[in-house]
């Protein structure tokens, strides 16, 4: 009976870390090149850009230069909100959000799945989720 409280106790614990709040701390970006900070407005969790590994290019801050729209060309990376829309649909899955890449201007939907509390795997796709690709956040602080 004793093994089965601890049992009982330690799944519990566990689940309580993996369900974390993401709007808690920063994460890294796969390349670990950007710090991701994600917030939550009303029940929508977001995501935007805080640290750059590289900020500048040529002395000057690194802009969105791969937008198709000219006047957000401009717009510097830092601050960038590239994450939108996300909708909690499970425990640890936030779903029906779009990503955008600012390397080829392209933005495509996506889905978070909270892995642990120091890894989440964040997945753009375009139409279904089996054609995408896989991109894993590690906890940065």
């Amino acid at each position: 009976m004793k093994k089965i409280i601890i049992l009982f106790f330690l799944a519990f614990i566990t689940s309580a870390l993996v369900a974390q709040d993401l709007t808690q701390g920063l994460w890294y970006n796969e390349k670990k090149s950007a710090k991701v900070q994600f917030y939550q407005q009303g029940d929508k969790l977001f995501g935007k850009i805080v640290w750059l590994k590289d900020p500048l290019l040529n002395g000057k801050p690194k802009v969105d230069k791969s937008n198709p729209d000219a006047t957000l060309a401009t717009k510097p990376l830092l601050g960038l909100v590239f994450m939108k829309g996300f909708s909690k649909t499970e425990k640890n899955i936030w779903e029906e959000g779009t990503i955008y890449d600012p390397e080829n201007g392209k933005t495509y939907q996506c889905k978070i799945t909270i892995i642990s509390p120091t890894q989440l795997d964040v997945r753009g796709f375009i139409g279904f989720s089996i054609m995408g690709r896989t991109s894993h956040f590690t906890k940065a602080d």
